[in-house]
């Protein structure tokens, strides 16, 4: 399962956004540090569901189905706010960006409202694109810290066994960063890691950064009147980021009042279903709502876990099966299984994700789709429904 972690300084709606995804209550307020360990719950990218497209009703089990979309489970975590100064130990910084070493892709939730500072105090017109700097710094020079640890000795080795990846692997092994990441990144470099200066060193630690860790930023508080001139500008600021603007209490106060049964969401919309609970102050407050919706398409939460996955990590959902006539497991259940994979991976590579026998005895696999044989280096597609043949008992 991938992990996506939540960053950002203290203040700026991180926990509401963590709960508004996972649907899990962590604890909420109004000043600097309120998360001390991180909250790790489960969040849910979402996809249509073949079940539509087939005609058929699915009975799914590692995931859920609701109207046709399927809700794919993925691991959130919310550290506590990073202050300027993080990586050098300020507002116990190096143990908040160690809780998200194994984070494959990073949430940057800034406050658009302008309302909070560089610490997460109250003020007014804070300009967001400082904090995505400053966090994006902060993230940068905990990389730099960590690869340069002991560096001459490391420089030493690698020079000696003739494999910089290696030993840099070994390096970074906390950092859930590949052996593939590390060669992107050190492509353009001098062969001889001795000769790599601080200057070389903090650009490979950017360059790690990008590729290992890619960043959507949360543009958070975006139903504050304030917050639209600071989207443009983090829009025009941050060109190579995807800027989502984004309402992480409205998404939260929408989750509360489905679970109440006085609402019913459809879609990015929503309609009241039981009048008698929707006292003056509450209509007022789905008035606002509908009026934040119709602006914007969405409150930006769920958009922001999707496009982490299926726009960042490159990610697709396909659906193993037992049957391939009846789109089924060996218990009958239909589409029972909604996989999140990376484009590029082949039917093999499938096979060796549900069970490493499978993968052992493949002989080939079958698209339950289109009813046809296909090879071991098939790669798969968004939506795919594959039976996998095996010699496995």
């Amino acid at each position: 399962m991938a992990i996506i972690g939540l960053v950002g300084k203290p203040n700026v709606g991180k926990s509401t956004m963590f709960n508004a995804l996972t649907e899990k209550p962590a604890e909420i307020g109004n000043y600097p540090f309120t998360t001390i360990h991180p909250n790790k719950g489960i969040g849910y990218v979402t996809s249509e569901c073949p079940c539509k497209e087939l005609g058929v009703k699915c009975n799914p089990r590692n995931s859920k189905c609701i109207d046709g979309v399927r809700y794919i489970p993925v691991e959130v975590i919310d550290v506590a706010g990073l202050v300027p100064g993080a990586h050098e130990g300020r507002g116990m910084g190096n143990k908040f960006l160690d809780d998200l070493r194994q984070a494959d892709t990073f949430i940057l939730v800034v406050d658009a409202s302008g309302k909070t500072d560089a610490e997460g105090n109250p003020t007014e017109d804070y300009d967001p694109v400082e904090d995505v700097k400053f966090l994006i710094n902060e993230i940068d020079m905990w990389i730099y810290g960590i690869l340069t640890k002991n560096w001459d000795k490391l420089a030493r080795k690698a020079q000696q066994e003739k494999n910089i990846v290696k030993v840099l692997k070994e390096q970074l092994s906390g950092l859930n960063i590949s052996e593939e990441d590390i060669k992107i990144a050190i492509r353009d470099m001098d062969e001889s890691p001795i000769k790599w200066s601080k200057e070389d060193l903090l650009n490979l630690a950017k360059k790690l950064r990008k590729i290992s860790k890619p960043m959507i930023i949360a543009a958070n508080k975006a139903d504050h009147p304030d917050a639209e001139k600071n989207i443009e500008r983090l829009r025009k600021e941050f060109k190579d980021y995807i800027v989502i603007p984004t309402s992480a209490e409205i998404e939260l106060a929408l989750k509360r009042a489905e679970k109440s049964g006085i609402i019913k969401r459809k879609g990015n919309d929503f309609e009241i279903v039981d009048e008698s609970k929707v006292n003056e102050q509450m209509r007022k407050a789905f008035d606002y709502i509908k009026d934040f919706l119709k602006k914007y398409g969405s409150t930006g939460v769920q958009e922001c876990i999707n496009r982490a996955y299926f726009d960042l990590l490159n990610m697709i959902v396909v659906y193993p099966v037992e049957d391939e006539n009846k789109f089924t497991d060996k218990e009958g259940n239909v589409l029972p299984d909604a996989f999140l994979v990376k484009k590029g991976t082949t039917a093999k590579d499938l096979a060796y994700k549900i069970h490493t026998e499978l993968g052992d005895k493949f002989i080939y696999a079958i698209d339950a789709k289109r009813k046809i044989r296909i090879g071991a280096d098939y790669e798969l597609k968004h939506n795919d429904i594959i039976k996998i043949v095996s010699a496995a008992k």
